[in-house]
């Protein structure tokens, strides 16, 4: 299989298992997409997933990896196993869900919006982006565009992504699992930079100091 199929391959199961869980702990096909709002975040997932399917990224290690950082991985699976199912079970049975059914729709607004931050760096760094924390054959650094202002943009959107699933069926613990994404990602972020330092020396010193590493002015 090569690298383009396989990687065509792990997003589409990927999807199917994402979705699949949230109808099982929605209570079925019928149960599930008997929300409106619901089923318009089905259909984003997809479309996210269609567009994905074009991006360039990758899982090759490059010539130079951090292996040690594969562990985040793991974490990231298990985190998004639990947020693809928890959050639907808890809202068909009412467990410790948020009132209102605007923010059903304010969920699916910052699910799309997210989902495709997550994906707007990925076409831009083309074969570059690589979901292990990895030196590509001819890498450069990029800083311009949104890289200008924030080095981890994709990171940000995953954030923003994982929340807006969450408050799409008024979960609790969907926004306890965005929390929980936290840790992993910063480890993600420490120990890609580490390596970029290591690649660009001064050149990624200077654009460190002039960017934030997630939210401008803050972070």
């Amino acid at each position: 299989m090569t690298p383009t199929l396989r990687s065509a391959f792990l997003i589409l199961a990927a999807t199917f298992v994402y979705l699949g869980l949230a109808i099982l702990g929605g209570g079925g096909l019928a149960a599930f997409f008997a929300n409106p709002a619901r089923m318009t975040l089905a259909i984003a997932l997809l479309g996210l997933s269609g567009v994905a399917l074009f991006s360039r990224g990758n899982l090759s290690p490059g010539e130079r990896e951090d292996r040690a950082n594969r562990w985040v991985l793991g974490a990231f699976a298990l985190i998004g196993l639990l947020e693809a199912y928890l959050p639907a079970y808890t809202d068909r049975h009412e467990l410790w869900t948020l009132d209102g059914e605007s923010l059903r729709w304010l969920g699916v607004v910052l699910f799309i919006a997210g989902g495709a931050l997550r994906l707007w760096p990925v076409f831009v760094l083309g074969r570059r982006f690589s979901g292990l924390v990895a030196i590509q054959p001819g890498h450069t650094l990029v800083t311009s565009g949104i890289y200008g202002v924030i080095r981890h943009p994709s990171y940000l959107g995953l954030l923003v992504n994982s929340l807006g699933w969450g408050l799409a069926f008024r979960a609790g613990v969907g926004v306890l699992l965005t929390g929980l994404l936290i840790p992993p990602l910063l480890a993600r972020i420490r120990a890609e930079e580490r390596l970029l330092r290591t690649q660009f020396g001064a050149e990624y010193a200077a654009y460190c100091a002039r960017t934030s590493r997630l939210i401008p002015g803050l972070y």
